[in-house]
């Protein structure tokens, strides 16, 4: 599995022109799945996701984590970032695991975020033509592979 988090003020999802989930302070994640992966990588990615330290403390420094600062989550299904761009211009998705994969890991990775969090978290909606929405805070974006532990 595949995520880049980002520390926002505000994000949003908007489908066919409705807000579907709107979140404050927190984190936006993007989430991506391969065949390869399963609950454990879920699992691992949440419970680093909810434990970053890469909020402000008192003196400035990236020292708390999304829960240390009672801050939200809106995480967003993206195929997209298994793109292979090896060959040629135009990226390949061959890497991306199929939908019977894809959409139990996403919304396990979700409530394994609630989980985590201990509150409920927002989402998009796997598949559709999604507008997100996001005012990045830093910035500060993260990337994490859950078969590159880093």
């Amino acid at each position: 599995m595949r995520l880049v988090i980002q520390r926002v003020k505000e994000a949003s999802v908007t489908i066919d022109g409705n807000v579907k989930s709107q979140i404050g302070k927190g984190l936006l994640v993007l989430v991506g799945v391969c065949a390869e992966d399963t609950e454990e990588d879920a699992t691992w990615l949440a419970k680093k996701t909810a434990s970053l330290r890469i909020f402000d403390d008192e003196n400035g420094v990236m020292n708390r984590s999304v829960n240390d600062v009672n801050g939200e989550a809106l995480v967003v299904s993206q195929f997209t970032l298994y793109a292979s761009y090896k060959k040629g211009n135009r990226p390949s998705w061959l890497r991306a695991a199929t939908h019977d994969i894809s959409i139990p890991l996403y919304e396990f990775f979700c409530k394994q975020m609630e989980k985590e969090m201990g509150k409920p978290v927002g989402t998009g909606e796997f598949g559709a033509d999604m507008k997100v929405a996001l005012l990045n805070d830093g910035p500060v974006t993260i990337c994490m592979d859950s078969k590159n532990k880093e």
